[in-house]
């Protein structure tokens, strides 16, 4: 797989192990380098092509030297078909509304941020997050990125409560989902799954060929969300290619 990079000389780091979020009893170790402040955007662009995931203004990829667990993973929008359970979901949510603002952090979305994690990762490394770290997710970057806003309809015509919040970078080819969080109250709206196909829609209506979901973690049931949604590319050492059930089959068993 060819990649022309910027001519900006990059500069990668390796994490030292540390245990693996997703699968018990591993450890993971992640490549990783900063953005360039000038053209972190072309750069960021070229890197998700080969694995990279962009955290503030650092790119990162899994480097686990036992374990190739962690696959890339995006959607074709222009190729999906919606299930009918999908649709079912888009229904349920046409009381929200969408809202794009600039990447800039308030207060009414970090309370929504700490009541999803506490709900949803209270084991997570992501659950002591303060609010000096939710600015910096939001804010410390220079790509093209922004915030999506899902607000419940009002009836009186005013902004409606926040009920989901999406971090997307914008790509030359596509809308890369950072990190997305909802109320967790909100069971029956499967408000992850629509952040996702809202993402779908918007990416048809401007002409994007992709969603980009970050990792798929192969034997990890919490990621598997991700597999559920069809097509799905995933990155191989030859290139992008499409699920298929095989891919479920750890390396080892598939020799």
């Amino acid at each position: 797989m060819t990649q022309h990079f910027p001519t900006r000389q990059l500069r990668f780091f390796l994490t030292a192990p540390s245990p693996c979020p997703y699968l018990p009893d591993r450890h993971e170790r992640k490549v990783f380098a900063h953005l360039p402040l000038s053209d972190g955007a072309s750069v960021n662009d070229s890197l998700t092509q080969v694995g990279f995931r962009r955290s503030q203004n650092i790119a990162y990829r899994p480097a686990c030297e036992a374990c190739q667990a962690c696959i890339s993973a995006r959607i074709p929008a222009k190729d999906y078909v919606f299930s009918r359970s999908e649709r079912r979901v888009l229904a349920r949510n046409e009381d929200v509304e969408r809202h794009l603002v600039e990447a800039e952090a308030t207060m009414e979305q970090f309370d929504l941020l700490r009541r999803y994690l506490l709900a949803r990762h209270a084991d997570g490394g992501m659950a002591e997050m303060t609010w000096p770290d939710y600015v910096a997710m939001v804010e410390d970057t220079a790509v093209r990125t922004h915030i999506i806003e899902y607000r419940q309809r009002s009836e009186d015509g005013g902004p409606g409560d926040l009920i989901a919040c999406a971090l997307v970078d914008l790509m030359h080819d596509g809308l890369s989902l950072v990190y997305s969080f909802y109320d967790p109250a909100m069971t029956r709206r499967s408000l992850g799954s629509f952040v996702i196909l809202d993402h779908i829609v918007q990416a048809c209506l401007t002409a994007m060929p992709y969603v980009y979901l970050g990792y798929w973690v192969r034997g990890s049931e919490k990621m598997d969300y991700k597999i559920r949604f069809s097509p799905l590319e995933l990155l191989r050492p030859e290139g992008w290619s499409l699920y298929s059930a095989r891919d479920r089959i750890p390396p080892r068993a598939a020799e």
